[in-house]
């Protein structure tokens, strides 16, 4: 489990194709803390350790992650929001995450508003639902909805989540993952069946 809340940036060093997978070896501030079979959010992606070599790991992504979430567009060089399982004793610092996308959304335009940016992104409505005020995870990272439609919303995003995540790289038509509040999602699931059982 993790909290959206962003250690630090990893950078993609090599992508290998084995088969429907790919594996990416990457480096990042703390390397040499992480081990095997460890559980590192990238993105936004629950993904396992796998092997470590000098200053460097080695994640998979299997066919089912790839087509849900924008790592088959990852390339050397390209840089992933990073974080850590939470321990046991941490803090909530942002909103559940869990680390399983639920789709891509596209960036359909940033606002400079002098001191902030406002993000505009567009989602499959069928994929999930938010509510201003709500939580959402964008690339790994906990923001709060402020506007919120069937297909689309916008987030603010403060100087320092900008100066320290990989948001400020992104394009307008650039795709990212989002995974949609799991309290709102047991919610719509609860109330969809209920209004299926009076039918």
């Amino acid at each position: 489990m993790f909290t959206g809340i962003v250690e630090g940036l990893g950078k993609v060093l090599h992508v290998e194709k084995e088969g429907s997978n790919l594996h990416f070896w990457l480096e990042s501030p703390f390397t040499a803390e992480l081990k095997v079979d460890q559980s590192v959010s990238h993105d936004g992606v629950c993904l396992t350790v796998t092997d470590l070599n000098i200053g460097k790991y080695r994640v998979t992504a299997v066919e089912e992650t790839l087509n849900r979430t924008n790592l088959s567009h990852w390339k050397p060089g390209t840089m992933v929001n990073l974080e850590r399982c939470m321990p046991a004793n941490g803090r909530f610092d942002g909103h559940i995450v869990q680390g399983h996308v639920d789709t891509v959304a596209v960036l359909e335009n940033v606002e400079d508003r002098n001191g902030s940016w406002k993000l505009t992104f567009s989602h499959d409505p069928k994929a999930g639902m938010t509510v201003e005020k709500g939580s959402i995870c964008i690339n790994g990272i906990s923001l709060t909805v402020v506007d919120s439609h069937p297909d689309s919303f916008t987030v603010v995003i403060i100087p320092f989540t900008w100066e320290y995540t990989n948001l400020k790289t992104l394009n307008e038509g650039g795709a990212v993952n989002i995974e949609f509040d799991i309290l709102g999602k047991y919610m719509q699931k609860y109330f969809a069946s209920a209004v299926v059982k009076r039918g």
